[in-house]
């Protein structure tokens, strides 16, 4: 059975017209004389023969006969007869960055990628401590996604922040950006300045049509003696089960073991009630060989199921609903861009506008500025931001748009 859609009558109706002119005559107006009447002004492009067909009596027959072929062609398409069948429309694809000219194999290898060697000092027989969680990432990306390509690294001023420098202090910064059909987003960032400083940090955006956690990491190591790590499914609500998938429960068996990785985050830079999940991986610690023998196969094991989570969860079919995931990611990205731990090792590093316009419209690029910029302060006491002393702001809403910014202050990292 021929499966004709609604959207394709109207072409259909006019090839019916086409071949019968009582049909035609059927859907003129009729057009009256003086008094009262209703009348229709002719250009002069019109034609006598179109005047006529305008000023023809309507042929109750005709329009009768093609009625019916309309409705039959309705029931052929499955009884549907309104004008627009809404289900069959592609649902807007929201927050996706235009794609980048370069093929992957370029993206990939930009700035020398996957770097081998560190720009500043070691004493390291592996100076890039993360960069096999890079390297494993992006070609676990390449044989598991869907339409896998990149997109521009650039921020709102068209400021390319795909790479940046300091040859003096001995220290770079890279950043990829890649989407999917599965991600509308996933950027990866790796900070190297030798011994001193190691960073590894990627975020992967869900498409809004899955109402899906955010997968968030973030690794980092201080002259190799002090190490933090988060690997976290980041819930988009403070509910667990206001997700279209309740997921917890799968990332506990993972969790449970490694003792390494089951500590608790420091309220000095995040609620760990807000955007964080209670199977979060977390950890500091002292010892190297954490890296190797814990985090990095419970890092894995989280990317693997984060993605199989995506794949098995059944996209939304309604605008609204995919909106309303859409706006978390504002809300996401606003309280994460507030509380960046690293915002003082990035102006100290490459300097505070930079740092301000990176974090803000790159790393996290639907937050919204707050009014008195980020806080490149030490680590310290909480200070009040937004004309509210001691207050560190309120939730960001269940609903709606991103937050306002009136957070209280923003811890740095200490740069080493």
């Amino acid at each position: 059975m021929v499966n004709m859609r609604p959207q394709h009558l109207l072409a259909s109706a006019a090839i019916i017209a086409a071949q019968s002119p009582a049909s035609v005559c059927a859907f003129s107006p009729p057009s009256h004389g003086a008094g009262g009447s209703i009348s229709r002004a002719a250009g002069s492009r019109h034609t006598s023969s179109s005047s006529q067909l305008r000023t023809a009596s309507i042929d109750t027959h005709a329009l009768t006969e093609l009625e019916d072929i309309i409705a039959d062609l309705m029931e052929v398409s499955g009884g549907e007869r309104h004008g627009t069948h809404q289900s069959n429309l592609p649902l807007p694809s929201l927050g996706r960055s235009t794609p980048s000219s370069q093929s992957m194999s370029e993206a990939a290898s930009a700035y020398g990628m996957p770097w081998t060697s560190t720009i500043g000092r070691t004493e390291e027989t592996n100076p890039l401590l993360y960069m096999p969680f890079w390297e494993w990432q992006l070609d676990f990306m390449k044989s598991s996604l869907t339409n896998l390509h990149p997109i521009e690294c650039s921020t709102l001023n068209d400021l390319d922040v795909s790479f940046k420098e300091n040859k003096e202090k001995r220290a770079r910064i890279v950043n990829h950006c890649y989407a999917s059909d599965e991600y509308r987003k996933i950027r990866m960032t790796y900070y190297d300045a030798g011994d001193s400083v190691q960073v590894f940090n990627s975020v992967w955006y869900p498409d809004p049509k899955y109402n899906l956690p955010v997968l968030g990491i973030d690794l980092l190591s201080f002259n190799r003696k002090r190490y933090l790590a988060i690997v976290d499914f980041q819930p988009l609500h403070q509910e667990e089960e206001h997700h279209a998938t309740t997921y917890e429960h799968i990332l506990q068996p993972i969790k449970e073991k490694y003792d390494n990785l089951k500590g608790r985050m420091s309220s000095k830079f995040y609620d760990e009630t807000q955007f964080f999940s209670q199977e979060m991986l977390f950890a500091r610690f002292t010892d190297g060989k954490v890296v190797e023998e814990d985090l990095f196969p419970a890092f894995q094991s989280y990317v693997k199921t984060h993605l199989d989570l995506v794949k098995s969860t059944t996209p939304a079919t309604s605008a609204q609903d995919v909106q309303h995931v859409f706006d978390r990611h504002h809300e996401y990205d606003t309280y994460s861009a507030d509380r960046d731990p690293a915002a003082g090792l990035f102006a100290a590093m490459f300097g505070k506008q930079w740092a301000e316009d990176f974090i803000y419209d790159f790393l996290f690029s639907l937050s919204e500025r707050s009014e008195e910029g980020l806080d490149f302060s030490p680590p310290g006491p909480p200070k009040p931001r937004g004309g509210n002393p001691g207050a560190r702001g309120s939730p960001p809403p269940s609903h709606g748009g991103a937050p306002a910014k009136t957070e209280a202050s923003k811890k740095t990292m200490p740069v080493a």
